[in-house]
């Protein structure tokens, strides 16, 4: 296969950006769209030119590292699947590809189609955890959860924090990414002592770090690769609703008595 490739190219943060045309030649249908970027690399190297710059590690779908806007898309044409996992045969011969960062005021560019989703983990530290007493475990047959529930907390687990959702949705909105990890903790037994508190801060460290709010688009679980619902969001602003409804009745009865 032979491609025409036009990568966004950026030295750094504050540099200007622009799209720079390549030649991807003699590519194998059965290469990754990261091992085509390798080979273009390569050649880049073997002509004394700077390798264009991009996030991998597991190349697996399962470390969420990878992530680019391929035609438009994020992760390109295949629904359900990370940059890693997309074949060069869902290209045709000749085609021409454009190639992005995610784009996102949230996400800064470091270099070319590198960006900086910090944010992301600070969402999670912000109350992405559980309370876990020391001491031998409990049995698990002991904890009993309903099999819906247990289902919708596995789906939401899977999230890879690849940030594909921000860099599809039309306002940049993290609602996705915080409510996959809200969700799956708050829908287990050993996620309940913190569950108000995460919801309110996790919900408030997403708007802090300049994310877009929601307006139910559904771009964001069409660009997932691991397919989560938009379901999830809303038992997010269920449960942030309940939490800060909760807090107003707290101060509520501390002012009255």
């Amino acid at each position: 296969m032979n491609l025409t490739l036009y990568v966004w190219r950026q030295a750094g943060p504050d540099a200007p950006g622009a799209m720079e045309r390549y030649d991807a030649q003699d590519i194998s249908p059965d290469m990754s769209f990261l091992e085509m970027l390798d080979v273009v690399n390569e050649g880049l190297v073997e002509a004394g030119k700077l390798p264009i710059a991009f996030d991998h590690d597991c190349r697996e779908g399962i470390c969420g590292s990878c992530g680019m806007m391929i035609n438009g898309v994020a992760h390109g044409p295949m629904k359900g699947t990370a940059t890693c996992q997309l074949h060069m045969r869902s290209f045709d011969d000749g085609a021409t590809v454009y190639i992005e960062p995610w784009r996102s005021r949230a996400f800064p560019v470091v270099k070319d189609l590198v960006v900086n989703r910090s944010a992301l983990d600070r969402i999670i530290a912000s109350g992405g955890f559980i309370t876990a007493p020391t001491g031998s475990a409990q049995d698990a047959n002991n904890i009993l959860i309903a099999k819906p529930d247990a289902d919708d907390a596995m789906d939401a687990a899977a999230c890879i924090g690849c940030g594909a959702c921000v860099a599809a949705c039309p306002n940049g909105s993290a609602s996705l990414f915080t409510a996959a990890k809200i969700s799956h903790l708050g829908l287990l037994p050993q996620g309940q002592p913190e569950r108000d508190r995460r919801a309110r801060r996790m919900v408030a460290q997403m708007d802090a770090e300049g994310f877009g709010h929601c307006t139910w688009h559904g771009e964001c679980q069409e660009a997932c690769p691991k397919e989560i619902s938009i379901d999830t969001i809303a038992r997010m602003n269920r449960d942030f609703i309940a939490a800060t409804l909760a807090v107003r009745e707290e101060k509520s009865a501390v002012g009255a008595g």
